[in-house]
């Protein structure tokens, strides 16, 4: 699948200095119930040569409903219905198909779309300021997450930046913009039907 649609007295200083990204995270998953945002993705090898950049819109209704549409360079297409998790590539003509919990789990996608246990499946920290954001840091508790750790990025109580580091030295940064929250959002765009002559591979 193509890449997919962050001293003990040191880290207390810095946590007295920057705190509140936690904070914002936990303010915007109580106040959030839908979202819908424009885009830009940037992916860059461990070798750090020909970075891959694609642009999108995401959708999400919590808890665990989200559509991720890749639109540019390619189409890709990912649909979580609250009980599975659809992922269409139109040019391989291919839709793999998993059960939500095991594609989610300690995944990026459930600091957004799950319940509010975050604590459950990551450890978070506060990482301090960057490029005018304030960043919390999430570290997968599962060993099978796929992924080292996860930043986040606030602007006041937006969302604006996450950036995923994989366990091969892949980087993935996601800017946001135009991002509404509580939008009023079609239940449909959560529901997925692989189109006929498409192979389906999973569950």
């Amino acid at each position: 699948m193509r890449s997919f649609v962050f001293a003990v007295a040191c880290l207390a200083a810095v946590q007295v200095a920057h705190a509140g990204a936690i904070d914002k995270l936990h303010r915007f998953l109580e106040t959030t119930k839908t979202v819908r945002a424009d885009f830009a993705q940037i992916v860059v090898a461990k070798n750090g040569k020909r970075p891959q950049q694609s642009a999108g819109v995401m959708m999400f209704s919590r808890p665990g409903k989200f559509r991720w549409q890749i639109e540019k360079p390619y189409s890709q297409l990912l649909v979580g219905d609250g009980d599975k998790v659809w992922i269409y590539d139109a040019d391989l003509r291919q839709v793999t198909v998993r059960k939500i919990g095991a594609a989610l789990g300690s995944s990026p996608v459930a600091l957004l779309v799950g319940d509010n246990t975050l604590e459950k499946n990551f450890t978070l920290r506060e990482v301090g300021e960057r490029e005018g954001l304030e960043w919390l840091e999430a570290i997968p508790k599962s060993p099978d997450s796929g992924f080292e750790k996860l930043q986040m990025g606030f602007a006041g109580n937006d969302l604006k930046a996450m950036e995923l580091f994989d366990n091969f030295g892949q980087t993935t940064s996601l800017f946001f913009t135009h991002l509404e929250r509580n939008p009023q959002i079609a239940p449909a765009l959560f529901r997925f039907t692989p189109p006929a002559g498409v192979d389906v591979i999973g569950e």
